[in-house]
């Protein structure tokens, strides 16, 4: 995790214009992928019983999909942040980037696939060379457009200075990453000074019209800073509403609650702490059967940057890609089948049926 001060941001712009002129042009690491089978394992391992069991204990085998409404997209894995709960390892080092080519495959897949919504995530998406023509591409269809950013983008660097104007004339739907209202714990898991310039962010947004007129919606997303289930997220809204109007006079539409998944730089986290056991029998205990009916996965498919389709981003990050190998790339778009596919499970799927359930839009029960 490294620091947002004035002087550590500018060496992380340095970082990610180093980065930008080598993107691209990195294939899939070995190492990476190595790493994220050892973690599959490492879960499945575990003495908890396994997910896939689990659901055969309540009859939900096989599985599957009932259809295609959500097509998110991850552009990239470059990011001008570095945060220790991120499922993605992004960072200004990543230099996976999404090629034109690719991007009119999904272009391709939005014509065809009867989607509502285009989810584009990253690392920061925006920092993509791409991004707004990509954009502009997407906007000519009749789907609604959500952007998950990181806030502190918006404020980067001069040349995302246009990015509010330009979501508020696509109507493009914010999803900004808040894991607390206050400095102390979003600078502990995100960085120094990254509190501060997310409330810039959010101030920026707001002077525009976002998280008050109609069509300009702000949504933050909290996520534990521990091994531990969120809170309501009813009640930790009114907190967030309160406190960031009270202290900087800002105001968003919702909070999404995400429980935080045990892959990636948790995982190793968790390991350290000696924790991950303990994690995951927290997950296996508050297994919530209502909530498995509404995961993501059911609706949604996940586009890693290379093209490679998965049943959700996290699965993406473990390299588990859809089932039917005739359907794991996007040129290969097949509405029909991946509607109704049958869908990979693993044990870091509790983290989605666990307490409340949680999904990219926050609770699902």
């Amino acid at each position: 995790m490294e620091a947002y001060t004035l002087a550590d941001q500018e060496k992380l712009y340095a970082k990610v214009q180093e980065t930008l002129a080598k993107a691209k042009t990195n294939p899939i690491s070995e190492i990476r992928k190595k790493k994220s089978e050892e973690d599959v394992l490492f879960l499945e391992q575990l003495p908890v019983q396994g997910f896939s069991k689990k659901l055969h204990q309540y009859s939900k085998l096989p599985f599957q999909a009932n259809g295609l409404d959500i097509l998110q997209i991850n552009v990239g894995y470059l990011c001008n942040q570095v945060c220790n709960h991120c499922h993605v390892n992004a960072g200004p080092s990543r230099r996976e980037l999404m090629s034109v080519e690719t991007m009119k495959h999904c272009l391709a897949a939005i014509d065809l696939g009867g989607f509502s919504t285009v989810d584009l995530t990253g690392g920061a998406p925006e920092i993509h060379p791409d991004f707004k023509w990509f954009v502009q591409e997407i906007a000519k269809r009749n789907v609604k457009i959500i952007v998950r950013s990181n806030l502190t983008i918006l404020t980067f660097a001069k040349e995302y200075e246009y990015l509010p104007l330009f979501f508020k004339e696509h109507k493009i739907e914010v999803v900004a990453s808040m894991p607390c209202y206050t400095l102390e714990n979003v600078d502990k898991q995100r960085g120094e000074g990254v509190f501060d310039a997310s409330i810039k962010g959010l101030q920026l947004l707001n002077s525009i019209g976002y998280g008050k007129e109609k069509d300009l919606n702000l949504h933050l997303v909290y996520n534990p800073g521990g091994p531990s289930l969120p809170g309501s997220q009813e009640g930790l809204e009114k907190d967030y509403k309160r406190m960031l109007k009270e202290n900087f006079d800002i105001v968003f539409n919702q909070l999404y609650t995400i429980t935080n998944m045990p892959i990636s730089r948790f995982l190793n986290d968790l390991k350290t702490q000696n924790k991950v056991e303990e994690y995951m029998n927290l997950l296996v205990d508050n297994f919530n059967l209502s909530a498995v009916e509404n995961v993501m996965c059911r609706d949604t498919i996940s586009v890693r940057w290379d093209g490679t389709i998965y049943d959700c981003d996290f699965n993406q990050m473990l390299h588990l890609p859809v089932l039917d190998k005739q359907l794991q790339n996007i040129k290969d778009f097949n509405a029909e089948k991946l509607k109704n596919r049958t869908i990979s499970l693993k044990n870091h799927c509790y983290g989605c049926t666990a307490g409340a359930g949680s999904s990219c839009q926050g609770v699902i029960s």
